[in-house]
């Protein structure tokens, strides 16, 4: 008996170690995943989407998985492969490749404001698994996406119809492989990470060869930049937080950085391209904050 409870506790003391740098890696997401929006629009002045994609993701995840296998890290299993195409497919592929391609015709803003619906999908998908939101939670989802409707309300619509439909297809996607990808054997670590780049990286290669695109013979220099951006920090920095955050933390916390994601987008467009801001972007910014604050709190709540 008193072993079972000595195992128990060392159980909930490494969980407590291994979520301890949940909040440094949700800054990450806040901050460098907002500003991404932003570096992928610089980039393709002179990349093609697919192409962009995974070329970026290719070099980050190559470094990675060099640097791990350095380290002595294990290979993934043949299941674990299997696990982290399939999620590096949905994430990558579908939620990161159509993004890029989406942003040819839609603005770096309106995409982050898009792909803010993704939370909530996210909160159905995690119920088929048992795991529906708090009530608390749930009221923060929702005050998100209406300080999501509030900021796209003072927002030019300069998008097409096939540009809006890529990132509501984008979000669903990358919703449904965050949350299956949690029930699923996946790749210790960091090798997690490195194993879903180089999967999803084949996948957006594959794409952009198929669909003829072509690398620039002298690209512009800022938009070469802005991928290198993407690359350390987008990919290398960003995104192995996320799979940080998703293991650590429940969907709606580790999926509530989509709502900040806009405001952190639009703010670096006015910053870095003199772009206005008007009093309903003001307001839906207050507002997304607010609900995250409240999903904020109930995580906390319930962690104590």
């Amino acid at each position: 008996m008193n072993d079972s409870a000595d195992n128990t506790l060392a159980l909930a003391s490494d969980q407590s170690r291994a979520g301890k740098w949940v909040p440094l890696a949700m800054f990450a997401l806040y901050i460098v995943w907002g500003s991404t929006y932003l570096g992928i629009r610089i980039a393709l002045e002179s990349y093609p989407p697919f192409l962009l994609a995974g070329l970026r993701f290719a070099i980050a995840g190559s470094l990675l998985f060099g640097y791990l296998r350095l380290r002595g890290a294990a290979l993934p299993s043949a299941r674990q492969w299997r696990n982290a195409a399939i999620t590096g497919v949905l994430l990558l592929g579908f939620g990161n490749g159509l993004v890029c391609y989406a942003e040819e015709s839609v603005s770096s803003g309106i995409s982050a404001v898009t792909v803010a619906s993704m939370p909530l999908f996210a909160a159905i998908f995690a119920g088929l698994y048992k795991d529906w939101p708090t009530r608390n939670e749930t009221i923060g989802l929702l005050i998100g996406f209406l300080g999501v409707i509030v900021l796209n309300l003072g927002s030019a619509l300069s998008g097409s119809h096939i540009g809006a439909a890529a990132l509501l297809v984008a979000s669903i996607a990358w919703a449904f492989g965050s949350v299956w990808s949690k029930h699923q054997d996946m790749p210790q670590g960091m090798m997690n990470t490195a194993a879903q780049m180089l999967c999803g990286s084949v996948a957006l290669l594959a794409v952009g060869c198929l669909t003829g695109e072509k690398l620039p013979a002298h690209p512009a220099p800022h938009a070469t930049l802005a991928a290198g951006y993407l690359v350390v920090f987008g990919s290398l920095v960003a995104f192995s937080a996320y799979l940080y955050v998703l293991k650590h933390a429940r969907p709606a916390f580790a999926t509530s950085y989509a709502y900040v994601n806009p405001p952190v987008a639009v703010l670096f467009g006015v910053l870095l391209l003199g772009e206005n801001v008007g009093p309903y972007d003001l307001a839906g910014m207050a507002v997304i904050l607010f609900g995250v604050g409240i999903i904020t709190l109930a995580k906390l709540r319930r962690a104590h």
